[in-house]
């Protein structure tokens, strides 16, 4: 390993690249605690616990909206901004003739989530403003708008950070800032358990336990996050004047978590809406429904689960196209030996990516609920480790690292990797 961080260290591209992101890493963390003017704090501090859909975004900010900074709503609006410019490049057909163009077409995409995250943060941050403004020292529309703008600004920020940590850095800019966040509250969770064993009401063997779990699934998520089908494919030999192409075999890889993490996000947004709306609203029927969608109870487990799944089969749906794939293969000359190019090819394919998503699917139900059974198994309430947060982490490290791999790889060195 020591000899692989060398190896990094003697490129002195990468190592412009390591060190740009980390300076990059530092201004987000120094934003996070530079307060929106006109609020209180301490108020907004009261609101965040790990079953609401305030603990999740705030996990995701890196604690900046529980300390209400200029960063507080993160990099969200642009993470909404480009699922829905995603799902409408499917359904409308300049959308899709931009996304075929190459790299001009993706500048276009590109341009436009810029707008429609800057339009869909301003509006999450005038919603966040009026839901609380129990918190505002001197509410009333100029402070309501004034708060919208910085936090519209810290987002806008944060898009530009993210974009030139992909330009300049190493990685995935707007998943490294999201990365980031996650990781940096790991020290606050250790802290928590350290409080716990301090105060008597874990033991070591619950330490011990909440480790081995945690170790257990990293192993899992990353088995599951590597995991494909490898589907064969035999390319015909074509003659072209004096010269023979094709007449190779390669493959197909069909990923078994093509939608990543994106289902979560949209089911516990769904499932957290009432939840949310019910903080605001003081009448009692309204809060009983509430109550039964309150993280942990058994009905908000059990849609928790199915909505996965739903929305796992959704998102495949949407961003897989079987039929262009089985288009290309026919045009290229390919086929899956044993089956007819075009239609059979296609619903071969279609049958592999249905059964390989509901492995899929249900792995994502799994990791998702399983926190709740770690909290009741080792005790350890408060210490939040989530299936959204570790399918990020891992996610995030092993692009990254492949990344590495393949700039060292380029200058002739022994792999990062082992």
């Amino acid at each position: 390993m020591l000899s692989a961080l060398s190896n990094i260290l003697k490129i002195t591209e990468l190592r412009q690249k390591i060190v740009f992101t980390l300076t990059m890493f530092a201004i987000f963390r120094l934003g996070t605690h530079i307060p929106v003017p006109g609020v209180d704090a301490s108020v907004i501090e009261k609101l965040f616990t790990s079953g609401n859909l305030f603990g999740l975004l705030d996990l995701f900010s890196g604690g900046a909206l529980s300390k209400f900074s200029v960063f507080a709503m993160s990099i969200t609006p642009y993470i909404n901004a480009s699922i829905i410019m995603q799902l409408l490049t499917v359904v409308v057909p300049q959308l899709e003739q931009w996304s075929k163009e190459g790299v001009e077409g993706r500048k276009k995409i590109t341009r436009i989530t810029r707008y429609a995250t800057v339009f869909l943060a301003f509006i999450q941050a005038i919603g966040m403003a009026y839901g609380l403004k129990a918190a505002i020292i001197n509410p009333g529309f100029a402070s309501i708008l004034l708060i919208a703008i910085t936090l519209t600004a810290g987002t806008t920020f944060l898009m530009w950070i993210g974009e030139q940590i992909t330009e300049k850095g190493i990685g995935n800019g707007i998943s490294l800032i999201i990365f980031a966040g996650i990781v940096s509250r790991l020290p606050e969770g250790v802290m928590h358990i350290w409080q716990y064993l301090q105060a008597g009401a874990i033991n070591l063997f619950n330490v011990l336990l909440f480790a081995i779990i945690a170790i257990a699934m990293i192993v899992f998520v990353i088995a599951i996050q590597q995991g494909q089908r490898r589907i064969p494919v035999q390319y015909a030999k074509r003659v072209v004047g004096r010269k023979m192409y094709g007449g190779h075999s390669t493959h197909i890889p069909l990923k078994v978590n093509q939608a990543g993490v994106i289902p979560i996000i949209f089911a516990s947004s769904v499932l957290m809406f009432p939840v949310t709306i019910a903080q605001f609203i003081d009448i009692g029927w309204v809060k009983t429904i509430a109550g039964y969608f309150a993280w942990g109870t058994p009905l908000q487990t059990v849609l928790y689960a199915l909505m996965i799944i739903f929305f796992t089969y959704f998102y495949t749906a949407v961003t897989v196209n079987i039929s262009d794939m089985a288009e290309n293969l026919k045009k290229y000359g390919g086929f899956i030996p044993g089956l007819r190019p075009g239609k059979p090819t296609a619903e071969y394919l279609d049958r592999v990516m249905t059964r390989i998503t509901l492995a899929g699917a249900v792995f994502l139900a799994l990791i998702a609920i399983l926190p709740n059974f770690i909290a009741a198994v080792t005790n350890i309430d408060g210490v939040y480790f989530g299936g959204t947060a570790l399918l990020i982490i891992v996610g995030v490290a092993l692009d990254t690292m492949k990344q590495i791999e393949a700039m060292v790889l380029m200058r002739h060195y022994q792999g990062f990797m082992k």
